[in-house]
């Protein structure tokens, strides 16, 4: 029993407490602010549902440790690649290269439950990409192997060997202890790049002016961006005497540099959906599109945090 209620205070818990309390307080504002919109309601109503079923398995995965994280997210890595998979176009011969990509999923998160680092960081883009061009170079079908060969291997990088990042900063051995160890790690980059974009969202909507990538995703903002950036700075400031080991400067730049790679993210696939015509990438989270359409800021953030982790904090 002292064990359990000294774990209840632990800064893990005190921040996921807080993230749950800021979620319910958000609901009830939305609740009551959502029928008195003249548009967009609706929407934002579902937006806020939808995030109780982000938060939920997260927390238990969170609570449960190493192996759970990975499990959770090798589960969202087989969703996104599916989702990706099923908006860009393939050729019929692709199937059993396909089918090798989806194969590769349980194999990398085993690296990472594992704590092999050293596959874990090459098996993608070495061995499996290896696999797969030969795979489709063995089909004989040349015409369109240029673009079934960079998709898969595109989608492969994206959806699973840089999402597995997230659940790699579980495994790390840092030289000194971060407050709440790797899963403090997770939950400050989750929360960072989450809030970000809420950031972006809100901020570009109040005084957005001046569109920063008008032909890709003309509702961005520069305003915006500045203000998804400071938010994030200040949030990662808070955030880090709890979850991470960084000094206050440190972790302010760390958090702007996760709002601008989360932002190179979500213009990347949105990049990616306005050249396929399409306006989300699946219909899994009502309010928020697909999986993809939700974890496209974590594409490129969560593999240069780990590896910043790694390489300053490392043992």
């Amino acid at each position: 029993m002292a064990a359990w209620i000294s774990a209840l205070s632990s800064p893990l818990l005190a921040v996921i407490g807080a993230v749950w309390a800021l979620l319910g307080l958000a609901t009830l504002a939305v609740s009551v602010a959502a029928p008195r919109l003249a548009s967009g309601g609706a929407e934002l109503a579902a937006r806020t549902r939808t995030w109780w079923w982000i938060v939920a398995p997260i927390t238990v995965a969170l609570l449960l440790g190493a192996s759970a994280v990975a499990v959770l997210f090798a589960l969202v890595s087989f969703v996104a690649l599916r989702e990706f998979l099923s908006i860009v176009p393939v050729r019929h011969v692709d199937r059993t290269a396909i089918l090798l990509a989806y194969l590769a999923i349980p194999l990398q998160y085993w690296f990472v439950a594992d704590d092999w680092y050293g596959m874990f960081a090459i098996f993608i883009p070495v061995y499996v990409a290896a696999i797969v061009a030969f795979r489709l170079v063995l089909s004989g079908e040349t015409t369109g192997f240029i673009r079934s060969a960079g998709m898969l291997q595109w989608g492969l990088f994206l959806t699973v060997y840089n999402l597995s990042h997230v659940a790699f900063l579980m495994e790390l051995d840092l030289a000194a202890p971060a407050p709440a160890g790797g899963a403090g790690l997770v939950l400050f980059i989750l929360i960072v790049v989450g809030l970000n974009d809420v950031a972006q969202y809100v901020v570009g909507k109040l005084c957005g002016r001046h569109p920063i990538v008008p032909k890709v995703s003309p509702k961005k903002s520069i305003e915006g961006f500045l203000g998804g950036v400071t938010i994030s700075a200040l949030v990662a400031v808070l955030l880090l005497p709890w979850l991470t080991p960084f000094g206050p400067l440190e972790g302010a730049a760390v958090g702007a540099l996760l709002a601008a790679l989360g932002f190179v993210g979500d213009v990347t696939v949105s990049a990616l959906k306005r050249d396929l015509g399409i306006k989300d990438s699946g219909g899994l989270l009502p309010g928020h599109g697909g999986v993809l359409d939700r974890l496209d800021s974590l594409l490129f953030a969560a593999p240069i945090f780990l590896h910043f982790v790694r390489y300053f904090y490392g043992a």
